[in-house]
């Protein structure tokens, strides 16, 4: 009886077999190109939140889309309410690359040990703070502010800002002035440096401090009142805010991933890509690394911002 069963039924299965996987073919590549696309996981992107949402979200789509078609695989970006936010959905693992400030890099970074710092703008290896104040005060140097304080307010940007606060603070302390005891009251935080001259502007506050590139253009496009509001100290230079990705990229997307994103960011030029540029307030991208920031980090341990 066995050999009745197995005697014509393999034959038979020979000469349709052939036929039988070519109609299969098509079926079986289209599975097979599922699995290839559903092995990478969506790039997830992030930035602090240093500035209007709106101008955030149109420099995230044309980044994200870019990035996406440099590297071939989806990349999102994921906004968040306020910089700590960012800090902890980096080091949650939530992230794979994110546009930090100097601060708030050292912070991610210390959450992922492996985390690298690789790209940051050309004028981020320069980069200063901007003091505001009403137009209508005498205050035009830190000792005219040191000599008025304790009949002044003062409002910085987000608590976790290196622009807004931390190197801001720094230079205050180093000229005598103790932020939160010399003047009329506590300091305010804005949570953003957009906010932060709005409100010395409205007279809310009499003094603040902000990100020269957010201060520099709402002057150029004409937002800022003369009348209300004026600069009168630029900080000395800090290096600021840089491009960090996750210590498990390479783990994830494949051995020099790392490097390719490298490479895509520093391909953005102005002939090609000007819009992006304008949106991150660059010309171009260069290369950085953790070590550049490491006196930064001493700034936040000494102020006690990192323990």
């Amino acid at each position: 009886m066995a050999g009745t069963l197995a005697g014509p039924f393999p034959h038979a299965w020979r000469l349709l077999l052939p036929a039988f996987l070519l109609l299969l073919l098509p079926a079986l590549l289209s599975c097979k190109a599922d699995v290839e696309a559903g092995e990478l996981p969506v790039l997830k992107v992030g930035g602090i939140p240093d500035q209007d949402a709106a101008r955030l979200a149109r420099r995230y789509q044309e980044f994200t889309d870019y990035l996406s078609r440099e590297l071939g695989v989806e990349v999102a970006y994921v906004p968040s309410l306020d910089y700590a936010a960012v800090v902890t959905a980096f080091g949650q693992g939530e992230l794979q690359l994110a546009f930090f400030g100097g601060f708030t890099g050292v912070q991610a970074r210390l959450q992922d040990p492996g985390a690298q710092a690789i790209v940051q703008r050309e004028h981020d290896a320069q980069f200063h703070s901007r003091f505001i104040v009403r137009t209508d005060l005498a205050i035009d140097s830190l000792e005219d502010l040191k000599a008025q304080a304790s009949h002044r307010t003062l409002t910085f940007g987000s608590e976790s800002s290196t622009s807004g606060h931390l190197m801001p603070r720094h230079f205050l302390l180093q000229a005598g002035i103790d932020p939160d005891t010399d003047f009329r009251s506590l300091p305010n935080f804005a949570g953003s440096h957009d906010l932060t001259w709005q409100l010395v502007e409205s007279g809310a506050f009499d003094v603040g401090v902000l990100n020269e590139d957010v201060w520099e253009r709402a002057v150029r496009e004409g937002r800022v009142d003369p009348s209300q509001v004026r600069e009168f100290y630029t900080t000395p230079a800090y290096f600021d805010y840089s491009w960090t990705v996750s210590g498990d990229l390479d783990r994830i997307y494949g051995d020099g991933f790392t490097g390719r994103v490298q490479r895509a960011l520093l391909r953005l030029n102005q002939e090609e890509h000007r819009e992006i540029l304008d949106l991150f307030s660059t010309e171009r991208f260069v290369t950085t690394d953790n070590r550049n920031y490491r006196e930064l980090e001493a700034v936040a341990r000494d102020l006690e911002m990192i323990r």
